[in-house]
């Protein structure tokens, strides 16, 4: 018999004695036990220390507990705490214990969810998920789900459904045809539509320069009587939730009024599809099922670790042949193959840790775990303006609020300084000509003096500002 080669003796040891698994649990241990209370964007000697990376490639293998124990020294305190309860840059959620530890599991089984040959447990996980998130969101029976890393990801499926099936209506086959001489489409959306529909709407040959776009109100939602005459030449793209106030368009006139045109209606809702799921909020997000598309992220609102979206469609013929998947030596399964729900074939089960995360939290967690969220933030709110030298500008409808100061000079000096003291970590943005600190609530962790202490170094940086 022949023998191993030398790297394949050291792998096959590493991997029977356990000793970088029980180092990597050691070290992951110990970052938790300090996550919840580190400053939560690394400081200047984890930063200036990542240079420990910047060296060549070296001939020989070396010991993997090395290579783990740089990982850890060098890149654990360069990592942003987003697991944390004060990090409300970006709408990055936390993520919820049972998650993570099903990734982990996940991680050994390594799993490629192509085809349900390849994993019967990923084949599974996702089909009951996909029941799961239909009667969560109420959307209709028919509809599909397709698990990709992220709503960019998403939005970029749900809009090739939709020219997909708009352009097959008018006999044209994009797979065969292409899109040299096919017939025209309309996209519609708000003026605040966010930067992932740009780029999708790039990627898929629309232009940007075509986009009709419509009038939004000072909470950034579309204007319904804004919208443009309608024909089922057109897709409506729709907001659940703005990345600044937070606000949603109005689903239900508007879906309305694509429906009755035979237009495509695809709605953007990253974090805000969420809002369906929470018995209090439900109410944003009326009308959300006249739509065609959705796409949503697990890894915001829902707290399961990245990257984690989620694409739905109700016309799973359109999402199938959009994302079209050939070949002599594919096996098709007896039940689903997710590589015909998504761009990708190979792809890791990003669906376990989903599975876990909602099977844990079940409807009333979901429910009281993402409501927090719209209280901690209309606390933030309240705070923050009994501070003086602050306002908000927005109304808090789920997780967002805006704050600004006096100018817009001191608005981004006092950012940059909260970002500093790294107390909190909250980003800037531009709010209708205004300089903005975007502050965005979505983990499970933030409690009610995570945003007292935040809102006292918002109050700290403002008073270093004006000295």
């Amino acid at each position: 018999m022949k023998k191993e080669n030398h790297i394949q003796q050291k792998m096959f040891q590493e991997l029977s004695s356990k000793g970088i698994f029980d180092k990597v649990q050691s070290y992951g241990y110990s970052y938790l036990d300090k996550a919840l209370e580190r400053n939560v964007y690394p400081n200047d000697e984890a930063l200036s220390n990542l240079t420990a990376f910047e060296h060549e490639l070296q001939e020989e293998s070396i010991g993997a507990i090395d290579v783990i124990a740089q990982l850890n020294d060098y890149g654990s305190p360069a990592t942003v705490s987003q697991i944390g309860g004060r990090y409300f840059g970006f709408v990055n959620g936390s993520s919820v214990p049972t998650g993570m530890a099903a990734k982990q599991l996940a991680t050994f089984w390594d799993q490629n969810s192509g085809m349900q040959v390849i994993s019967p447990i990923a084949s599974k996980l996702e089909t009951v998920v996909q029941g799961w998130l239909r009667k969560l969101f109420n959307l209709p029976a028919s509809t599909v789900a397709g698990f990709v890393s992220g709503t960019s990801s998403a939005n970029l499926c749900g809009l090739a459904a939709a020219r997909y099936r708009l352009l097959k209506r008018q006999g044209w086959d994009i797979n065969n045809q292409g899109l040299n001489n096919a017939p025209p489409l309309r996209i519609v959306t708000g003026k605040h539509a966010h930067s992932t529909i740009l780029k999708a709407i790039s990627i898929l040959g629309f232009g940007k320069d075509n986009i009709e776009w419509v009038d939004v109100d000072d909470q950034g939602r579309l204007v319904v009587d804004a919208i443009p005459e309608l024909d089922s030449k057109t897709i409506l793209i729709l907001q659940a939730g703005n990345v600044n106030s937070g606000a949603f368009d109005p689903l239900d006139a508007a879906c309305t009024k694509a429906n009755d045109a035979n237009a495509w209606v695809h709605v953007d809702g990253a974090f805000g599809l969420w809002a369906q799921a929470v018995d209090n909020l439900k109410h944003l997000t009326k009308g959300l099922e006249k739509a065609n598309s959705w796409a949503v992220d697990g890894h915001k609102t829902l707290n399961t670790p990245y990257d984690c979206g989620i694409a739905l469609c109700e016309d799973e013929d359109a999402l199938v042949s959009a994302l079209h998947m050939t070949g002599s030596y594919i096996i098709i399964g007896d039940e689903r193959d997710g590589m015909f729900y998504t761009p990708e074939m190979s792809r890791r089960s990003r669906v376990i840790e989903l599975w876990a995360t909602i099977r844990y939290l079940g409807k009333s967690g979901i429910n009281e775990m993402i409501y927090g969220f719209h209280e901690r933030a209309a606390q933030f709110g309240r705070e923050i303006v009994a501070t003086e030298g602050f306002e908000v500008l927005n109304d808090v409808v789920m997780n967002q609020v805006i704050v600004a100061c006096a100018t817009d000079e001191l608005t981004e000096r006092v950012n940059l300084r909260i970002q500093e003291l790294r107390e909190c970590w909250v980003g800037g943005a531009s709010w209708f000509g205004r300089k903005i600190i975007r502050v965005s609530i979505c983990s499970w962790a933030t409690t009610e003096d995570d945003i007292t202490r935040s809102v006292k170094s918002f109050e700290n940086a403002l008073t270093e500002c004006k000295k």
